[in-house]
């Protein structure tokens, strides 16, 4: 018995000493590429902080585990697991060139359009890993894609990469989310405060994806752990992510940067945005029970 739990805790402090090692090796072989100036120039800096802060987590996972704060020592383990993913993304980016044309519109046109027939194909998956894993403001993927092919094509190819990847990040918050967070705070903890959400979360997570202010992605993962229910959410992201894309394609054909009175139209509709945002919640309780009514949901569902 005392073999297993001499065992035990060795696996424990390995295992934060290896997911801190794994988030440095992958941020350094990155580094390497130089592929952006900043690297470039900021090497030594940027290695060294990227060995200090591995070097800092092993430490404090150590020390927490040592201690008993069990919350703190799994809050850290799952962020180095997070860490982990990033600079596995990171360095696959910096490997493969693209990470020095993620900004650039021309660059990621560019890029993409090197692949011939293929393009689309290329263009569907990388609005899925948008959602997904790339820190990819979805403006400029869109602007990519309406360079590419055209506001009617674009939105049709993002709109299908694009709610692939909405389900893919809903079923992690639903499936993996949920129990890592039950695994951090404990289940009873994580229970109590999801009722205490129950009631407005569809409508509020609703307007969130429609409305551009809002990192809709991440959202994808936080309606995961919400009560919003399967059929609700294909529903809701169907119709959001259509009226998204498919405005924002021609937004940039219709609605130029470029004129007076493409600006003055930018500035409305800001303005619409925000009236809209403020009248949903006023009424907030009045259309949260009609949409619960039409999906036919019980109270507190």
């Amino acid at each position: 018995m005392k073999r297993i739990e001499f065992l035990k805790h060795c696996l424990a402090i390995l295992a934060v000493v290896l997911f801190s090692a794994v988030a440095f090796l992958f941020a350094a072989y990155g580094f390497l590429y130089k592929n952006i100036p900043f690297t470039e120039e900021y090497f030594d800096v940027l290695f060294w902080s990227a060995f200090a802060l591995a070097c800092a987590a092993a430490v404090a996972g150590i020390v927490f585990y040592l201690l008993g704060l069990t919350t703190a020592y799994r809050l850290l383990i799952c962020v180095l697991v997070f860490a982990d993913i990033c600079a596995a993304v990171f360095y696959g980016l910096c490997a493969s060139g693209l990470i020095g044309k993620i900004n650039s519109v021309e660059g990621l046109r560019e890029y993409i359009g090197r692949a011939g027939a293929a393009a689309a194909v290329i263009y569907i998956v990388f609005c899925f890993l948008q959602v997904v894993l790339l820190p990819v403001p979805g403006s400029v993927a869109v602007a990519v894609g309406v360079a590419m092919f055209g506001p009617l094509k674009c939105a049709i190819y993002g709109f299908i990469g694009i709610v692939a990847g909405s389900f893919v990040a809903f079923f992690t918050g639903r499936w993996i989310g949920y129990k890592a967070v039950c695994w951090i705070v404990g289940k009873e903890n994580l229970d109590k405060w999801l009722n205490k959400l129950k009631g407005k979360d569809y409508l509020i997570l609703s307007l969130m994806f429609l409305l551009p202010m809002f990192p809709d992605d991440v959202l994808c993962f936080v309606a995961g752990l919400s009560s919003m229910t399967w059929v609700y959410f294909t529903v809701m992201i169907t119709v959001t992510r259509a009226l998204s894309v498919f405005s924002t394609a021609y937004s940039f054909e219709l609605i130029p940067f470029t004129t007076w009175w493409g600006i003055l139209i930018w500035v409305v509709l800001a303005i619409l945005v925000a009236l809209s945002f403020w009248l949903v919640l006023k009424f907030s309780d009045d259309i949260d029970a009609f949409i619960k009514a039409k999906f036919k949901l019980k109270k507190g569902d």
